[in-house]
């Protein structure tokens, strides 16, 4: 009963451990499994919107402060999107 002690078993576990985590990872990335590329798609989503948001805040701001309702809003919109373009395709060449 006393033969194993608790350091050999310790031992004995993070062999096993390191076994398991070096059978497990084989040093390629994972970016043609489905869900890694639905991650990269809704991130490149997620960019555009966050772009025309962005620009929809500053030009309505711009708007109510200055008086000027469709003019910063239409114009800062249209930098959003150019924006959130620009951040896709950046994203988009990180794939490749």
């Amino acid at each position: 009963m006393g033969d194993v002690t608790d350091d050999d078993r310790l031992r004995d576990l993070e062999r096993r451990i390191q076994s398991a985590k070096q059978g497990a990872y084989n040093g390629e990335p994972k970016l043609s499994d489905h869900h890694s590329a639905a991650h990269l798609a809704w991130r490149m989503v997620i960019e555009l919107v966050v772009g025309l948001a962005i620009g929809f805040g500053i030009g309505y701001g711009l708007d109510s402060l200055f008086g000027t309702m469709p003019l910063f809003l239409v114009i800062f919109i249209f930098l959003g999107f150019a924006a959130g373009v620009k951040t896709m395709m950046r994203s988009a060449k990180e794939i490749q």
